[in-house]
């Protein structure tokens, strides 16, 4: 009953949305309001009907009902009610139905709240806004669908797979959906700019918060791939340019050029094409990346079981496409910018040069991404590319981003004098190459190394200087101590200064990048009880090994190694395999002993049960690891700081209300 209910609710909500565009398409044509808000309060409904679904299935779950197809296929009696809960996205059908939830519920908030504000966009916003929300609503309608019953109902589930169990892909999913769905706001009310012929920067000002939302939610999600990668594949890293990395890094990468780039359209009123393409690039991006992960047409470790929606997501990449490439097409004319790119040396030009930066980085990843395809299209052979093709091309050009984002922020609107540029830059050169230099005599002698540790020391100092100049000028023209003059600074402009933190974030991971890729030491072993080894300035002792049942039919394989650091002992670690027999899958789980300066990271790659009690281990040194993920929560924050109300923002947002207001009053009021 549970389930018909369930299934009730999205066949309900797929209609609810036709209704919404069509209602909005001949409200705009009848120049009817009525039918509008009517297509407004269609697009309202659809967000509590999704929710009702995804809760339907979710007790469906805790109940253990396997009837129900989906319940069998992800989750187990013996399973918590944690993961049974977080199983919802750990299959097709399941993570569909979310992500129709979260498009909803996006879609409902942008209409609820900017209806008002932007009402010449709306009836165009929820016509492009429920397009897709009727294609994903269509997937679990006909061909996904998470209520499918079966002929025999089994006594027990397959349960969730073991690589799913992990704290963070329990985050992760959402957090990578909720990026995802997030940026179909900007690109829904830029099509909806489109379409109204409304190109000011209105739809921009609408929707910076929406993607910035989405751009963290994006960030946190692939943050936490990266620890979870790191945490349970077992290869002593965190990013592996696999195909499925690379369909939520390509999106983020779009994203974060347009965030860049609509400043200059906000202050200068320029690149307002350029902007456009970008956010529609954004979107086919996210498109296109849950097409990778779900259509199983390239293999990866991350994606779903091959399935027959691909042509489907295929069919609605071209549509989408073909429907934004019209348009722009259509509004050439009226996308073109009074003002033009007056110098070089502007700040104008450094924010565009960052956004083909980006986008070189970004048809770099593309390319290699889908050279599977392209090989086998005309060699009739699958071949890859792997990391080194990733860090040969893209290694530099992240190099000259950062050093970009040191120089940015000296340059001036309009234009720059030469002068007073290397005026700013050169102590902060000397003193990186300064800072370099000790870095070479302590025993760093990488060219490539020393090269980036040069651009984020340059680039750090250059950034932490815009806080000290904008904190020494508050302290001497308002006479306030230097904390609360740091504070009150970051507060009056929380989008330029939180910007300046989220650079500090890129430079710090990037400190913790460089060490990892470049100094990381590893070796394999075999080792009887009693053995050591040595890597570096440690040493581990292999004790023993313990076999025993876990829960949820888990055989858990433990062994025991003491780890010490020159000589004196600093750590027991007790890295482990576990074994689904129900499914016969594996999963290794590392342990790491982790300071501020690096990770003494093992693994137990087997186990012979022989009287001398033979393991193999992997063993990895991974210096400055950490400071990957000390980046990425200092990037968050300044995220959270960027997207927080400005005080300038609510000012002039006020003022453009009361201006609105007078200009309706009528005449003699």
């Amino acid at each position: 009953m549970l389930a018909d209910l369930g299934y009730a609710a999205i066949f309900i909500a797929f209609f609810t949305a036709i209704y919404a565009a069509g209602a909005a398409y001949y409200g705009v044509k009848k120049e009817d309001e009525r039918w509008v808000a009517s297509a407004r309060n269609a697009t309202l409904i659809i967000f509590p009907l999704t929710v009702f679904a995804c809760a339907a299935i979710i007790t469906l779950m805790i109940l253990n009902d396997f009837s129900v197809e989906y319940v069998w296929r992800v989750t187990s009696r013996e399973m918590p009610t944690y993961l049974k809960v977080s199983a919802l996205w750990g299959g097709q059908a399941g993570s569909l139905l979310f992500w129709n939830m979260l498009l909803a519920g996006f879609t409902a908030a942008a209409m609820f709240r900017k209806w008002d504000n932007q009402r010449e966009l709306m009836p165009y916003a929820l016509m492009v806004a429920s397009a897709t929300q009727i294609f994903f609503l269509a997937l679990t309608v006909f061909v996904e669908n998470p209520f499918a019953r079966l002929a025999v109902v089994p006594l027990d589930g397959n349960g969730l797979n073991p690589l799913l169990r992990h704290p963070g892909m329990i985050i992760h999913p959402p957090m990578l959906y909720l990026g995802f769905t997030g940026f179909t706001i900007p690109y829904t009310f830029a099509m909806a700019a489109l379409m109204a012929g409304k190109l000011d920067d209105g739809w921009i000002r609408t929707t910076r918060r929406w993607t910035l939302a989405a751009w963290l939610f994006l960030s946190l999600g692939l943050i936490l791939g990266g620890r979870w990668a790191y945490d349970v594949l077992g290869w002593g890293g965190y990013w592996a340019w696999d195909p499925v990395e690379n369909a939520s890094f390509m999106p983020w990468l779009a994203g974060t050029a347009f965030l860049h780039s609509v400043m200059i359209q906000e202050k200068r009123n320029m690149f307002k094409t350029w902007n456009m393409f970008l956010i529609v690039l954004t979107y086919c991006l996210l498109v296109y990346g849950t097409f990778v992960v779900r259509s199983g047409v390239i293999s990866s470790v991350h994606s779903f079981a091959q399935s027959a929606i691909g042509p489907l997501f295929f069919g609605f990449m071209g549509i989408m496409f073909t429907f934004s490439a019209y348009w722009l097409t259509r509004r050439r004319a009226e996308l073109a910018s009074p003002n033009h790119l007056q110098s070089l040396l502007s700040r104008e030009a450094a924010f565009l040069l960052n956004n083909f930066i980006i986008l070189g980085i970004l048809f770099a990843t593309f390319w290699g991404t889908n050279y599977p395809i392209i090989s086998e299209l005309f060699t009739g052979e699958k071949a890859t590319v792997g990391p080194p093709f990733y860090n040969k091309v893209n290694g530099p050009l992240f190099v000259v981003l950062l050093l970009l984002m040191g120089v940015a922020p000296l340059t001036m609107w309009y234009r720059t004098s030469l002068k007073r540029l290397g005026m700013g830059l050169r102590w902060p050169a000397l003193a990186s190459l300064l800072a370099v230099v000790g870095v070479y005599f302590l025993g760093v002698t990488s060219w490539g190394a020393l090269l980036g540790l040069y651009v984020v020391f340059f680039s750090l100092i250059l950034t932490l200087l815009e806080f000290w100049k904008g904190t020494r000028a508050r302290m001497r023209s308002r006479s306030e101590s230097p904390w609360t003059a740091f504070n009150n600074l970051i507060g009056r402009n929380r989008r330029r200064y939180g910007g300046y933190w989220i650079h500090v974030g890129v430079l710090v991971m990037a400190f913790g990048i460089i060490g990892s890729n470049f100094f990381q030491q590893e070796t394999q072993v075999r080792l009887q009880s009693g053995d050591s080894v040595g890597l570096g300035n440690y040493s581990m002792t292999f004790n023993g090994i313990t076999r025993y049942p876990g829960p949820d039919d888990l055989l858990i394989t433990e062994a025991d190694v003491s780890v010490f650091y020159n000589g004196e002992f600093v750590r027991t670690l007790n890295p482990r395999t576990e074994l689904y027999t129900r499914s016969g899958q594996p999963m290794t789980i590392p342990k790491a002993r982790s300071t501020i300066s690096e990770d003494f990271y093992v693994l137990l790659v087997n186990w012979e049960q022989t009287s001398t009690n033979l393991a193999t281990f992997r063993v990895y040194l991974n210096p400055l690891i950490n400071w990957v993920w000390a980046g990425g929560i200092i990037f968050v924050l300044g995220t959270l700081i960027a997207a927080w109300p400005d005080p300038i923002d609510e000012r002039v947002s006020v003022a453009a209300r009361a201006r609105r207001r007078v200009a309706v009053q009528p005449a003699g009021n």
